[in-house]
């Protein structure tokens, strides 16, 4: 009977270790350490007056040409050359943006909807900012011969008013941003958004009343520094792990990990049809999604003597002929990743949620769990709403813990069966170990002999356990990764089911019901293992402690189902049932 605890201790071990490795491989990004020497995908039409380098159009072939030299010298332009103080308000119902009419950026993004804490919901969560604690913003612009960003510096864009708001019962709010070029040229920047999105379509257009053709191509670019993320979340005094990054799509792979120690040390350069390329953090993403149809170059670059990332696409050069005109296009997406909305955007766009190496057990589950708690239902893409949902995302995990543990009840059965009869036989099992104290290989011997006449397998009380683990682990991924569940309450005190529970109460709950459950099992022979056992709810208890509530009131639910489950067995088998 020592075989099955000595599993369970030692997968339960692996399973601990390939999770650690999963969080370092998956998530844990390193502090941004300066290189020996910085690199760039920066040509000579760096403007000389601004802080941020401009990348250079493709050629018609599409391939970006190589940077004059391997180093380009540090701009001296100063910080406050990059942001002019006088900001454009945008405030739609659920974005609050400031744009610079220097270069027309995007320089803070707030979203209402989300607050910064859940005792403060009139405050909401920054996501894009400018000033001395953090640089994230999102740049864009026209490059070439007659582009509006060149070397001799980035253009102030003019504007018809302060302030712009979306009023109650319009569906759509533009803001343009005009400019007036030599010659007779006129350009409108116009951002474009829709009531209920994160989406931002923002449109160079460009009117071309000279004599000359006008020539060249649309750029977008996502600034931010190498600070942490202001969302993440913390457990006590342990930080729960999460990817703070780059990502973009490739037609070799829809999603692809660019943390910030690769962008040092190995720049992107992909040139391609369609595509994307974002910056992640938990639980929000800011990107730029071009046309589809178009084809782009994407590059980035680090720059260490100011600590930044660059993640950039630029397009073909193409000409507007004199008395045309023609709109350069992108999209901007910045807020909460919530995959449907996700996945409606780009390809590959919703793996920005990222569930790990567990992803397809993770998938489900969350699938589950917002059906649970809302009634709605995503087959395939094809979404339901069937009327039906608890709306409480705490009871929606306790029904799916009962679901769960339905689709194993056979398989715990088995298990609990099997240890209810090493629990009976424990007194013969003993008298053999007694009868046999010098001779261990007849111990082992006689002991096969009773498993084989009692018909019960040794092996039988891990094996559920260890099946479970991938489930639970799949959980964790899910109450960590989606925003949905972000700042969810269950009840009373508990009211962010993803973050630890602040009052120790579910994991001494859970440590209880573990208590409870070892006393159901046979009573280890040899005294060093049955200490271990003893101990083992006290560890996990303390385990648990800075685990998310919501995974603690899973895995407590499981536990009481499972004594049900197991003392109803036990009384049956000890019966001669």
């Amino acid at each position: 009977m020592d075989i099955p605890r000595a599993l369970v201790i030692t997968g339960i071990a692996v399973v601990s270790y390939l999770m650690i490795q999963a969080w370092q491989r998956d998530y844990m990004s390193p502090q941004t350490t300066p290189v020996a020497q910085e690199q760039t995908l920066a040509d000579d039409t760096a403007p000389a007056n601004d802080s941020d380098p401009l990348p250079q159009p493709d050629s018609a072939e599409g391939t970006v040409p190589e940077p004059a030299g391997e180093q380009q010298a540090e701009a001296p332009a100063p910080d406050s050359q990059s942001d002019s103080g006088q900001r454009i308000e945008v405030n739609t119902d659920v974005l609050a943006l400031e744009i610079d009419p220097l270069g027309g950026d995007i320089v803070r993004v707030a979203l209402p909807e989300y607050p910064r804490h859940a005792d403060t919901p009139d405050q909401p969560f920054v996501l894009l900012q400018n000033d001395a604690s953090r640089t994230y913003v999102a740049q864009s612009g026209l490059v070439g011969k007659n582009g509006t960003d060149t070397a001799e510096g980035r253009p102030t864009w003019q504007a018809g008013q302060d302030r712009y708001r979306l009023q109650d019962g319009e569906k759509e709010l533009n803001v343009d941003l005009t400019l007036s070029q030599s010659g007779g040229v006129e350009i409108i920047k116009r951002y474009t958004f829709e009531r209920g999105s994160y989406l931002v379509r923002v449109s160079h257009i460009v009117r071309n009343n000279s004599g000359e053709a006008w020539q060249g191509a649309l750029y977008g670019q996502i600034k931010r520094d190498g600070s942490e993320d202001p969302g993440k979340s913390t457990q006590g005094f342990i930080p729960m792990p999460t990817y703070l990054g780059a990502a973009y799509w490739s037609q070799d792979k829809p999603y692809n990990k660019l943390p910030f120690d690769d962008m040092q040390d190995e720049p992107l350069r992909l040139t391609q049809e369609g595509g994307w390329i974002a910056m992640l953090q938990h639980y929000f993403v800011s990107a730029w999604i071009p046309d589809a149809q178009g084809r782009y170059t994407y590059s980035t670059l680090y720059r260490e003597n100011r600590n930044e990332y660059l993640l950039r696409f630029v397009s073909a050069s193409a000409e507007v002929q004199p008395g045309e005109e023609k709109v350069f296009y992108a999209e901007f997406y910045t807020g909460p990743k919530i995959q449907d909305r996700l996945e409606a955007i780009s390809p590959g766009f919703n793996m920005t949620v990222d569930y790990g190496w567990l992803w397809f057990l993770a998938q489900p589950i969350f699938h589950l769990l917002v059906f649970l708690q809302s009634g709605e239902l995503d087959i395939f893409g094809l979404q339901m709403d069937l009327g039906f949902g608890v709306g409480n995302w705490g009871v929606a995990i306790i029904l799916l813990t009962l679901v769960i543990k339905s689709l194993f009840f056979k398989l715990s059965a088995t298990s609990y069966r099997s240890m209810a009869k090493m629990r009976k036989v424990a007194p013969e099992m003993q008298r053999i170990k007694e009868e046999n104290k010098g001779d261990r290989q007849k111990q082992q011997q006689e002991t096969m002999k009773l498993f084989q006449r009692e018909k019960i397998n040794p092996l039988g009380g891990c094996l559920p356990i260890l099946v479970q683990m991938p489930v639970f682990i799949s959980l964790y991924y899910v109450l960590l990764e989606s925003v949905e569940l972000r700042q969810a309450p269950f009840f009373l005190w508990i009211n962010d089911l993803s973050v630890m529970d602040p009052y120790f109460v579910l994991p001494i709950l859970m440590g209880a019901s573990m208590f409870l459950q070892t006393r159901l099992n046979p009573t280890p022979a040899d005294p060093t293992q049955a200490q271990v056992m003893k101990w083992m709810p006290v560890i996990f208890s303390v385990f648990m402690l800075w685990f998310p509530a919501g995974l603690v009131l899973y895995w407590l639910t499981n536990n009481l189902l499972s004594i049900a489950q197991q003392y109803l067995i036990t009384r049956k088998i000890e019966r001669g049932g």
